[in-house]
């Protein structure tokens, strides 16, 4: 039961009604006891700036941004963090004495759930495909910490942006992608290739060495065609899920005031309605 002095958060997108956020931080309000709602936001895009500035008035601790609003909330933010910085984009906001602050948790969230899986994405060089801002954040994250980073993009023009927001990344051709593999520890799947009703990612696995990890951020399905490919040849596999749920946690925890922890029934609930 909510009381009036409830504090809110929610899940900002257009649409929005795909996301599993509210599932997934409604778990940890209950599990918690907190007085507190996060709810769904469909907000459109020509709408952004002012619906957020008006949430913040409303009372609002914060927010999360998904598609497409990620770059949008960049800029109405009055502070961002380095993370935000390096990705180029925000996808949680905090609001705080009349001020907007956000910082970006993708990245973290995939190192959290490969540390999740005993997999070190340190260990070696990785390759991503996919220009977009999961990429960038996942990217960005590696390069911080010393790994050499390959970006591979459909449209070679995007990759090379991304490469140049970003000194040190390399440049693959899309053509040449799985030839690429065998040079590499990990490869990380940052497209929408393989997600439930787009057409599976076309990646040569014969051509990667024993050694590969492979990772896909896509979690509808949970096993995408890539990840099904890599189990059959003996790779180790990070499915997309776990990232969703680590990169909630310093949302949850700034809004809330709860560290809340991940865990097998966080993860078997919500996957329950993935299925």
């Amino acid at each position: 039961m909510l009381s009036g002095k409830a504090r809110l958060a929610g899940i900002t997108g257009w649409p929005v009604g795909h996301s599993r956020s509210p599932r997934l931080h409604g778990f940890w309000i209950d599990r918690y006891g907190i007085d507190a709602a996060y709810v769904p936001l469909p907000i459109e895009p020509a709408r952004f700036p002012k619906a957020i500035r008006g949430l913040m008035y409303a009372g609002f601790a914060g927010a999360n941004c998904t598609i497409p609003h990620k770059e949008a909330a960049f800029a109405v933010c009055d502070a961002v963090d380095e993370s935000a910085h390096r990705a180029g984009a925000v996808n949680t906001l905090v609001f705080q004495d009349g001020t907007i602050s956000g910082s970006n948790t993708d990245g973290w969230g995939w190192l959290e759930n490969c540390r999740a899986h005993g997999v070190d994405p340190a260990s070696g060089p990785a390759l991503l495909l996919g220009a977009g801002g999961s990429a960038r954040a996942i990217a960005a994250v590696l390069l911080d910490r010393g790994v050499r980073v390959s970006v591979s993009n459909r449209t070679r023009e995007r990759a090379d942006e991304l490469a140049a927001a970003l000194p040190g990344l390399e440049v693959v051709d899309w053509d040449r992608r799985s030839d690429a593999l065998a040079d590499h520890a990990m490869l990380v799947n940052t497209t929408s290739l393989g997600m439930a009703g787009q057409p599976a990612l076309d990646v040569d696995l014969s051509r990667a060495n024993d050694a590969l990890t492979v990772s896909d951020i896509v979690y509808v399905p949970l096993e995408t065609p890539l990840l099904a490919a890599a189990k059959a040849r003996g790779l180790r596999c990070v499915e997309g899920l776990g990232m969703l749920l680590y990169q909630a946690v310093p949302g949850f925890r700034a809004w809330f005031g709860v560290d809340p922890v991940v865990d097998d029934d966080l993860r078997r609930f919500v996957a329950a309605d993935l299925l």
